[in-house]
C-alpha cells in the first residue's frame, strides 16, 4: 500500500518559496520546468510554489517559450512594482535619495542640501523627500516596505543614535531609527556611510564575488568599510573602519587630531588643500582645482598629490598587515582620482613584499546609494519570503494591491 503524499514540513516549505524567488529573481523570466531544474525541487512542488507567488501577487506570467516537440511553457518572472525599498546618503550638505521596485531597478530619485539644522529636521527631510517621490511615481505610501539609511559616523544600535558626525548636528541626541521608522511608517536600516558604499561594490561593483575587501573612501574625510567573509564588519561598537583616527601621518597625541582622528587631518580634502598652499601653489581653491592643475604641470600639486599616495599608502600597509583583503577598493570624490589611485597602486607595488591589488571604485559618487538600496532589498525579501517570514501551505503575505501596475 503506497501512503498518501504528505505537505512538505514547515522549513523545507519555507526553503522551497526562498530558492523558487531566487532564482525567478536572478533568472527570470524563467519556466516551471527550468525552475524545477535549478533548485532541485520537485515538478509538483514548483507548481505549488509559483502557483502560491502567482496568487499572492509577487510573479507574474511573462510570456512563453518553445519547448521540444513544438510544446510551449509559460514563463515567469517577478512583479516588479508589488513592493519598494528607498534608500538614503545622508552627508553634511547634500541628501540623494532613490526609490527602487522589488527587483532593485531605481524607479525616481531626488538630491537636495541638508537642512542645515540638523537633528529631527534631517529626518523630517527625509521623509517629506521620500514622499514626493512616491506620489511621482503614483504609488502609495504603503508599497515602501523599508529604507535604509547611510549616514556618516558611528550608528549605535543600541541608543539608535548617530555619533562621531560633527557636520550634521543633533543625530546623537536621540533615536535616529525610531524616528525615521515612525516619520515612514516602515522597517528602517541605519548603517554607516561608507559600510553602504562597501556594500554597494560587493553587490554592483568590482568587490563582486569576493569574500574579503576593503572600500576606503577618501573626500572631506576618510573612511574604510570592510568585508570578511561576504559580511560587512561592524565592530563592537559599531566603529570598525574608523581609520580616520588611525595613528598615521601625525602625532597620535596631539589634540588637534581629536575631533577629526589624525589621519584624516593629514589627507581629508581641507589637508591637501593646505598643503599644496604650503608648497607655494596659488592656482588652486579647492581640491577639483588641484586635480585640474596637473595638466598644466603645477609642481606643487603633483608633490602635494604625491605626498598624499604617500600617507594613504601607509594606511593601506597598516590595514593590509591587519585584514589581508583580497583587495583594496578606492572611493570618494578624491580617493576615485585616476591620478590619485595611479600613484598609491605604484607605491604598493614598489614597497609592499607582496602585490596588493588595488582597483578605482566601479560605482563612484553612486556606491552608497547602491548600498543602501541593496541592504533594504535584502531586508524586503527576508520579511516576505525568508525562513521566519511564511505561514501555512505556501501561504504568502497579499501584494498591496494599490501598487501592481502602478510604474
Amino acid at each position: 500500500m503506497i501512503d498518501p503524499p504528505q505537505s512538505p514540513a514547515p522549513m523545507a516549505r519555507q526553503m522551497s518559496v526562498r530558492s523558487v524567488i531566487e532564482a525567478v529573481l536572478h533568472r527570470g523570466p524563467i519556466s516551471r520546468a527550468e525552475l524545477a531544474r535549478i533548485t532541485g525541487l520537485s515538478k509538483q512542488t514548483t507548481s505549488e510554489v509559483v502557483r502560491a507567488l502567482e496568487e499572492s501577487g509577487f510573479v507574474r506570467v511573462q510570456g512563453q517559450t518553445q519547448g521540444a516537440v513544438g510544446r510551449s511553457a509559460l514563463t515567469y518572472e517577478m512583479q516588479r512594482d508589488v513592493a519598494f525599498v528607498a534608500g538614503v546618503d545622508l552627508g553634511g550638505t547634500k541628501i540623494h535619495v532613490a526609490v527602487a521596485n522589488i527587483v532593485g531597478d531605481v524607479v525616481t530619485e531626488i538630491v537636495e542640501p541638508t537642512d542645515r539644522r540638523g537633528g529631527v529636521h534631517v529626518v523630517g527631510q527625509i521623509a517629506a523627500m521620500i514622499d514626493r517621490l512616491m506620489q511621482e511615481i503614483g504609488v502609495p505610501r504603503s508599497a515602501l516596505r523599508c529604507v535604509a539609511l547611510g549616514s556618516p559616523g558611528v550608528f549605535d544600535a543600541r541608543s539608535g543614535s548617530i555619533s562621531i558626525a560633527p557636520n550634521i548636528p543633533g543625530l546623537d541626541a536621540f533615536n535616529v531609527a525610531e524616528a525615521l521608522e515612525k516619520a515612514l511608517r516602515c522597517k528602517a536600516i541605519i548603517e554607516n556611510d561608507v559600510n553602504l558604499a562597501a556594500k554597494g561594490e560587493h553587490w554592483r561593483g568590482c568587490g563582486a564575488g569576493r569574500q574579503s575587501f576593503a572600500f576606503v573612501a577618501l573626500g572631506t574625510g576618510i573612511g574604510m568599510g570592510l568585508v570578511v567573509n561576504g559580511q560587512i564588519v561592524s565592530g563592537a561598537h559599531g566603529a570598525a573602519g574608523e581609520i580616520a583616527y588611525l595613528p598615521i601621518g601625525g602625532d597620535p597625541f596631539d589634540s588637534r587630531g581629536n575631533r577629526f582622528g589624525v589621519l584624516e587631518t593629514a589627507i581629508g580634502s581641507a589637508a591637501i588643500l593646505d598643503r599644496y598652499v604650503g608648497l607655494g601653489g596659488a592656482g588652486a581653491t579647492n581640491v577639483r582645482d588641484l586635480f585640474d592643475r596637473l595638466k598644466d604641470n603645477d609642481a606643487a600639486a603633483a608633490t602635494t598629490l604625491d605626498e598624499t599616495a604617500r600617507i594613504l599608502c601607509v594606511a593601506l600597509m597598516a590595514i593590509r598587515a591587519i585584514v589581508d583583503p583580497e583587495l583594496v577598493v578606492l572611493g570618494g570624490s578624491i580617493g576615485a582620482r585616476v591620478e590619485l589611485v595611479e600613484r598609491v597602486q605604484a607605491l604598493a607595488t614598489r614597497h609592499m613584499p607582496a602585490p596588493l591589488r588595488i582597483e578605482r571604485s566601479a560605482l563612484g559618487s553612486r556606491a552608497a546609494i547602491v548600498g543602501a538600496i541593496g541592504i533594504a532589498l535584502t531586508a524586503l525579501h527576508d520579511s516576505l519570503f525568508g525562513l521566519t517570514g511564511l505561514q501555512g501551505d505556501f501561504a504568502l503575505p497579499a501584494a498591496p494591491a494599490a501598487a501592481q501596475g502602478a510604474v
